[in-house]
């Protein structure tokens, strides 16, 4: 399957299709195309236009995962699982540290810097594992 199939297949044939298989060509020259989109998108600087577009984007990424996870024959839910650490790791996040007059006058707990390193190392084990899964070739059985 060459990138404009892919993208073309993801977005509109298969775009909250979270059933069947998707092969590794599809699911990566769509992953490349939606880097690509995003890299741009974010370069025009309009913080709003990003939101939209990966609001857009999440159902058919998600689901090309999905499809992706059960051609290499796992269950394709766990595609959930570093969307759910990211959601999470966002939400718990500490917040930056005041400046005022060029003087730090409060910095994040440590705490909570200590709970973001964990986090951090569990989703980047994660994200080792799955780049591993999804890179694997398709199963033979249906």
């Amino acid at each position: 399957m060459n990138f404009q199939t892919a993208v073309k297949t993801c977005l509109t044939e298969k775009y909250a299709t979270f059933s069947g298989r998707a092969s590794r060509s599809e699911y990566w020259w769509f992953v490349l195309a939606y880097v690509i989109g995003a890299i741009i998108v974010s370069l025009l600087g309009i913080q709003l236009l990003y939101i939209i577009y990966t609001l857009a984007l999440i159902v058919p990424a998600s689901a090309a995962g999905y499809r992706r996870l059960q051609d290499t024959g796992r269950k394709g839910w766990l595609i959930f699982i570093p969307m759910g650490l990211g959601l999470i790791s966002m939400f718990l996040m500490p917040a930056a540290p005041v400046m005022e007059n060029g003087q730090v006058t409060h910095m994040p707990e440590m705490g909570s810097m200590g709970l973001m390193a964990v986090l951090s190392f569990v989703q980047l084990i994660v994200m080792l594992v799955f780049l591993w899964w999804l890179t694997r070739p398709s199963q033979p059985e249906t």
